[in-house]
């Protein structure tokens, strides 16, 4: 029997279930974040990779998937992708992987990336910096800063980040052995 998990799951509640093997944990982070820190027992398909091949993706299984990333908004979009797509018994744990270490859950450390929301501040803390520092010499390269600002401003209307997906795209998001047909049978595969 499949088992029943609601829209958004809680920390505390995954944790109950996690030893269900009819629940596959699929984290939705870029490699690099997912190589630094992880729940144990989930498979990495990035949000990027899903994006590029939502349309022919078919479960060909009956397990529920808790999709996971770092505080619930990424997973929640990876979500709507594949429920337009026809998937069915699909979750977002609530919080990411920030409340699931906060309310104590277990986590496999290695070394990869920070945290994608941590390099978007840091890049965008650095975009501000330079164009105000920068504007004291050229008056033009204020607009820098406005710039980021209202990029800033957009992705919170939207709940979007054209910022985290260029990150996404650099070298040290993404690890050198990634094979996406390995990725997405985490998803996808029987058994």
């Amino acid at each position: 029997m499949t088992p029943s998990l609601p829209a958004h799951v809680d920390p505390a509640r995954l944790r109950e279930r996690r030893g269900d093997a009819r629940i596959r944990l699929i984290d939705v982070r870029t490699p690099g974040e997912f190589a630094a820190a992880h729940i144990p027992g989930s498979h990495n398909v990035p949000l990027d990779l899903l994006r590029e091949r939502h349309a022919d993706l078919t479960a060909h299984h009956e397990d529920a998937v808790v999709l996971i990333c770092a505080s619930g908004n990424r997973a929640e979009q990876a979500r709507t992708l594949l429920k337009n797509g026809g998937w069915e018994r699909l979750s977002v744990l609530r919080g990411g992987i920030t409340s699931w270490e906060g309310e104590g859950g277990e986590l496999e450390r290695g070394r990869g990336a920070w945290a994608m929301e941590r390099q978007v501040r840091l890049a965008a803390g650095l975009l501000v910096l330079i164009g105000v520092l920068a504007s004291t010499r050229h008056e033009k390269v204020k607009w820098l800063a406005g710039f980021v600002g209202g990029g800033l401003t957009f992705a919170a209307l939207t709940d979007t980040c054209a910022m985290a997906r260029l990150l996404s795209l650099l070298p040290h998001n993404r690890t050198p052995r990634t094979n996406p047909t390995a990725q997405l049978a985490a998803l996808t595969a029987a058994g």
